[in-house]
């Protein structure tokens, strides 16, 4: 069988393994705190890989892959400020957010914990507040869908819709039966998967050149800009194609 046979496969396997987990999700959901919070149980470190990987997924590893490919190491720096962000609101927001929603009458959205903290009577802030999440994470689902239509596209040769379409199928499956827990466990493996792609290649392109020295002369060859942490001059960064 060919290379493309067997990932193929693996596809398969992988889709039908978050399948598997919606369904374990969807038979551990008993009332809507389940279906929406997950009884506010998951262990933390299962949180954090599930909202790394939904919040990081797309542009972790082919925006930022690409983006340093193109304008060089220096590009590095919007993955070092997006994860001091994160660090922050992880360390200063989430744990005030965590209790205030249960105190305020077991808040179990946003837009109510906003309405309730507040005590907003005419509803404004939930209505608002929805409206809000509803338009900014339309571009953010979709953005991931169209990562997924690149990926199939590139890998497999599909249609780029077909691609999108298929993943957003999955997806939709398992999030509509096992709600948030189901998201959570399938991000939290999907988290695993990244995190060891993004040891292993590096890794192998080492093992591929023989040592790092190689490695950065091949870099530098292409684009002797590549490895310089601060932004080049405008010439410069434009004086060569990938």
């Amino acid at each position: 069988m060919s290379d493309q046979t067997f990932q193929m496969i693996a596809i398969a396997i992988y889709m039908a393994a978050m399948l598997g987990i919606g369904y374990i999700a969807y038979r551990r959901t008993n009332n809507i705190d389940d279906y929406m919070l997950a009884d506010r149980g998951l262990k933390p470190w299962v949180a954090a890989l599930s909202a790394g990987a939904s919040d990081m997924s797309g542009w972790l590893l082919m925006g930022l892959p690409g983006a340093i490919y193109l304008g060089g190491l220096h590009e590095a720096w919007i993955g070092i400020g997006l994860l001091i962000g994160a660090w922050l609101n992880w360390k200063f927001v989430a744990p005030r957010l965590r209790s205030y929603t249960a105190i305020s009458e077991n808040a179990i959205t946003i837009p109510s914990f906003f309405e309730k903290r507040l005590k907003d009577n005419r509803h404004l802030l939930r209505i608002g507040s929805s409206l809000i999440i509803l338009v900014f994470f339309t571009f953010y689902v979709s953005s991931g869908m169209v990562a997924a239509g690149k990926f199939f596209e590139a890998s497999f040769g599909w249609p780029y819709l077909s691609g999108m379409f298929f993943v957003a199928f999955i997806t939709l499956l398992y999030t509509l039966f096992g709600g948030f827990l189901g998201a959570s466990l399938t991000d939290m493996v999907q988290g695993v998967l990244m995190f060891a792609a993004l040891i292993a290649v590096p890794i192998v392109a080492v093992i591929r050149m023989g040592d790092f020295q190689t490695l950065g002369s091949r870099i530098t060859t292409v684009n002797p800009e590549a490895l310089t942490c601060s932004r080049p001059s405008t010439t410069a960064a434009g004086s060569w194609q990938p």
